[in-house]
């Protein structure tokens, strides 16, 4: 069967096109991003293929959150913290603390059961990964470099308290809360910035699910829709918690202090992975149940 997009849609979708003439003698347009041949390329690339045995999911996030930082107008991203420190006094009191989350295992081997200290003793332990995961280079000199350092330190975290664990349905609830949070608390033009590396993370998950992995791609709505409920009713986006005044703190209090909730069952979407990486040993084993 051959389907065709005729002539009447063309018109109705492309009847405002105009085009725009040019000397230059390369590729151009007015967006810094589409003109980016790199990023052009593995964005291309990250939204179009399958998750293969050979190149997993996260591969080449690195280099996209490069790219991506070096088009940032940085006078103005700067500027823009300074107003958010002016108007949100937590947001100014946990720039000017820059206390670092990067807790090693000795220090919170001794942390009693419940807490968040003892979660992240047995995260590391078991999981054999420290907390550190990105932006391990970066020197924290001012309030920027403390956002990059601190964000990446905490990315577990917020995996353990948030209850979304670390796998497919997880990481997209996740990644969504912290976004609908973030849009609801800092001015729309910094809670972009701060969702920028999500949001193409967000997109290239959509998209390479819907193509490839249908189960997943339902899951996705739903792990979407929880994330997005927990994060609006944050008391305020996760990356402003104070990790190191509360690593004492059983988790069902942190929960409580920071508004965290619904809390989702445990180990819900724990299986999740096969649904759309092949590299897994269960790939393509459906899902027992329907999601609830």
């Amino acid at each position: 069967m051959e389907v065709k997009v005729g002539a009447g849609e063309r018109e109705y979708f492309n009847g405002a096109i105009r085009k725009v003439e040019t000397e230059s003698s390369v590729l151009v347009s007015n967006s810094a991003y589409l003109n980016n041949a790199e990023l052009r390329h593995l964005i291309a690339q990250e939204m179009l293929r399958r998750n293969g045995s050979d190149l997993p999911n996260t591969a080449f996030i690195p280099e996209v959150a490069q790219i991506l930082m070096t088009l940032e107008d940085w006078g103005r991203i700067m500027a823009l913290f300074e107003e958010e420190k002016a108007r949100l006094p937590r947001f100014a009191e946990w720039c000017e603390r820059k206390s670092l989350a990067d807790f090693k295992k000795d220090e919170v081997k001794d942390c009693a059961p419940g807490t968040l200290g003892a979660a992240l003793h047995d995260f590391m332990v078991n999981s054999g990964y420290e907390l550190d995961i990105f932006y391990r280079e970066i020197q924290v000199v001012n309030d920027l470099t403390y956002y990059l350092r601190q964000t990446a330190l905490t990315h577990d975290i917020e995996h353990i308290v948030s209850g979304f664990g670390p796998n497919h349905g997880g990481e997209i609830a996740l990644l969504n809360a912290n976004m609908h949070s973030k849009a609801r608390y800092f001015h729309p033009e910094l809670a972009a910035f701060f969702s920028r590396v999500q949001s193409y993370l967000k997109a290239k998950t959509i998209m390479k699910d819907g193509l490839y992995y249908a189960e997943a791609a339902a899951l996705n709505l739903e792990a979407e829709y929880q994330g997005a409920v927990q994060g609006r009713n944050w008391k305020y986006p996760l990356m402003l918690a104070d990790w190191r005044g509360m690593v004492d703190w059983h988790i069902s209090d942190i929960r409580e202090e920071l508004g965290i909730n619904p809390v989702p069952a445990p180990d819900l979407w724990a299986d999740t992975n096969r649904l759309c990486d092949e590299g897994d040993a269960n790939y393509g084993m459906p899902l027992m149940q329907a999601a609830e």
